[in-house]
């Protein structure tokens, strides 16, 4: 039997439902700070009660006088005002009032360093303090995690805008937290490298090492050997469309990482993977004739003529264009699958290129096979084959990037069923990459000897931004994660839970990315 009610009692119910949704809406408040999922962990989190309100009101305010900082503060209204339609006036004062955000410079605090940070939100405001200006713009980052998803989004969400009260203090277990990102094989335009700074931005990277040239194009303009561009860089994998960047679009690049406390390491892919290079100018051959453009992912067929001394002076032009446009400390020199230059003639390459690396005021970074020459104690190796070549640097002192290709290698496969990227390396699940501690993958080789980490994304099968972030995301959270956040307080299991959090806000972002099974993705604000 239906039991049927009067109209004006089913209006009234009706009534009490919006005006439940409505108010809890409006009144409903965050998780705990400790339970917001935050990408990656911080060092510690303490949470109180309560929450802060971003409203109409609320203001930024600055330290007086400093410009960088005030720079900082811009970049957190333009966050902010699209999605929440509000946009805080930045204001520079000595004297906060309460009810407003304020961004200060405590240089005393020695532990928080480059980029540590402390954040206290109580519900009459939020103070973000940091020794060094880095350390404001990460502690931003981790401030608009606190915010809801939806602050995320590139266009006007409701409010309200509630953020979780409590303390964070935090600072970066590696000093160098790096992606790489293939625009060799494939070509991608400014507008999407500028996309992968802000992505990688979010999660407190702090390198962005692009690889500029290979066998399958040239993509930097050098003004001492135009045919580079003028010729090698027309070709990419499969006969896509190639591409390159003139010096003030890189400029522009550099000039937007710095913006975001990244540095941009620029590589050259040298004596091998050079095919672009050589089929520009015929006198970087042993015989003098130009190749032909190369289309094919297979590697290790081509290399420079090590013995002509023609070869030195465009490494040097090169290297001389290169370092006046970048103003981080770091010239990558590839140095990897040179399969065709004999190692007598391979050792002393690189010691000389190494030379003039250093003469342009720059370090050198090879990858890992570079320690078969006599490196110095300034320049990088780059672990992604052999342990052995990661133990040598180690007992030479010279400082590793780690990046092993079955564990940071974000082109492999997650599986045998994945659209895009390879496995030679391995199939790598989103635990997979997320499972290991740089400080203990090569037995002799510790976390005294590790500048930092670097996530490598090579593009032979990614010709499109959204097939790249399909790759990169969300393995590139876990990366960030280890470069970030102690190991000890490092577990999948816990891990696992806080990625599955972040449905709604790599949605926000519009970020592709592969929704993974092994990850209890929380599909809901």
């Amino acid at each position: 039997m239906h039991r049927r009610f009067p109209s004006f009692l089913v209006s009234l119910s009706s009534f009490f439902v919006v005006f439940t949704v409505l108010f809890s809406c409006k009144t409903e408040p965050p998780a705990r700070l400790d339970a917001q999922s935050l990408i990656p962990l911080p060092v510690s989190v303490t949470a109180t009660d309560s929450t802060f309100e971003l409203t109409k009101n609320t203001a930024i305010y600055v330290p007086e006088g400093n410009e960088e900082v005030k720079k900082i503060g811009q970049y957190l209204v333009d966050l902010l005002k699209v999605p929440t339609g509000l946009e805080p006036e930045l204001k520079s004062t000595s004297q906060v009032p309460s009810g407003h955000i304020a961004l200060t410079l405590t240089p005393g605090d020695a532990e928080l360093g480059e980029e540590g940070y402390a954040l206290s939100i109580t519900a009459q405001g939020i103070q973000l303090a940091a020794a060094k200006p880095a350390g404001l713009f990460r502690g931003i980052q981790t401030l608009r995690q606190a915010l809801p998803a939806r602050a995320e989004a590139d266009h006007l969400q409701k409010g309200p805008w509630l953020v979780p009260t409590g303390t964070i203090r935090d600072y970066p277990t590696y000093a160098y937290r790096g992606a790489m990102l293939d625009v060799a094989r494939h070509f991608f335009g400014v507008d999407d490298v500028k996309r992968y700074i802000d992505l990688i931005a979010a999660y407190k990277m702090n390198a962005l090492h692009l690889h500029l040239s290979d066998d399958q194009g040239w993509r930097i303009e050098i003004k001492s050997w135009p045919n580079l561009t003028a010729h090698g860089s027309k070709s990419a994998v499969g006969g896509a469309e190639g591409g390159f960047y003139t010096q003030e679009q890189y400029a522009d690049l550099v000039r937007y990482a710095q913006d975001r406390y990244i540095i941009i390491v620029p590589e050259i892919d040298m004596p091998g993977h050079t095919n672009a290079a050589l089929a520009s100018y015929p006198e970087l051959n042993c015989d003098g004739k130009a190749r032909e453009l190369y289309t094919g992912i297979e590697v290790g067929f081509s290399t420079l003529c090590t013995g002509k001394e023609i070869t030195y002076k465009f490494v040097d032009d090169v290297v001389r264009e290169l370092a006046a446009l970048t103003p981080g400390p770091y010239i990558h020199l590839g140095g990897d699958e040179s399969h065709v230059t004999k190692m007598e003639d391979y050792i002393p390459f690189v010691n000389r290129v190494q030379d003039i690396v250093q003469a342009h005021g720059k370090q050198l970074i090879g990858w890992d096979e570079v320690t078969n020459a006599s490196l110095k104690p300034t320049s990088v190796a780059q672990f992604w084959a052999k342990a052995e070549y990661a133990k040598s640097a180690a007992d030479r002192n010279v400082k590793l990037i780690v990046s092993p290709a079955k564990k940071a290698y974000l082109d492999m496969q997650y599986d045998s069923t994945t659209q895009y990227g390879l496995h030679w390396a391995a199939y790598i699940e989103v635990d997979s990459a997320y499972s290991w501690d740089p400080a203990t993958m090569v037995p002799g080789v510790t976390k005294d000897h590790i500048l930092g980490i670097e996530a490598p994304l090579w593009t032979e099968t990614l010709a499109k931004i959204d097939e790249v972030e399909y790759m990169a995301f969300p393995r590139l959270l876990g990366l960030a994660e280890i470069g970030w956040t102690p190991a000890s307080a490092r577990s999948w299991d816990e891990y696992k839970v806080r990625l599955g959090n972040h449905y709604s806000r790599l949605k926000a972002k519009r970020i592709n990315f592969y929704q993974s099974e092994r990850v209890p993705w929380a599909k809901g604000e």
